[in-house]
């Protein structure tokens, strides 16, 4: 199976990672830099910890990508009727 160009910055490779989204040419899990983002830790400080692999440009189409695929799933997260 193909790698699948997911965004300009966002890939899924059956044989990297188990064929999880990752940041292009990298190893990096985009749900792992997306639970830093969700933790409060600064985009700079994110772009830090991953030795600048990953840039703005990158965290922000994670957080577009991740965005839409909220709304478009938002029922598939109800806990409970309100």
């Amino acid at each position: 199976m193909p790698a699948h160009l997911i965004g300009r910055y966002i890939v899924t490779d059956p044989g990297v990672c188990h064929g999880k989204p990752t940041f292009r040419a990298t190893r990096i899990l985009v749900s792992d830099v997306l639970e830093q983002l969700a933790s409060g830790m600064a985009w700079e400080t994110v772009i830090q910890e991953w030795h600048g692999s990953i840039t703005r440009e990158a965290l922000a189409e994670a957080l577009q990508l991740a965005s839409r695929a909220l709304l478009e799933h938002v029922d598939d997260y109800v806990l409970r009727t309100a």
